[in-house]
């Protein structure tokens, strides 16, 4: 696990789900709900957004970058349709 300070390092957040989505899931909570970051984790894996904040999870540009990476990112999203 990764300590606070490096969860809530915005830099280095974007730069790990940039590489690996899910690293979306050790983001802090507020970077969890940055649409930059969790934009960027679901267009490398869909189904990070499951780590996202709610109101990201119900956000149709976010949930449809999540779907054409993977179609199975739609599980996480049942508000938005």
């Amino acid at each position: 696990f990764a300590s606070p300070r490096l969860r809530n390092d915005r830099e280095l957040v974007l730069a790990a789900v940039l590489q690996y989505g899910h690293a979306l899931g050790a983001a802090g909570e507020q970077l969890q709900g940055d649409r930059e970051i969790v934009l960027a984790a679901v267009m490398q894996e869909g189904r990070a957004l499951r780590f996202a904040s709610r109101t990201l999870q119900d956000d149709f540009e976010i949930v449809l970058a999540a779907v054409r990476s993977s179609g199975s990112a739609l599980a996480s999203a049942p508000h938005v349709l």
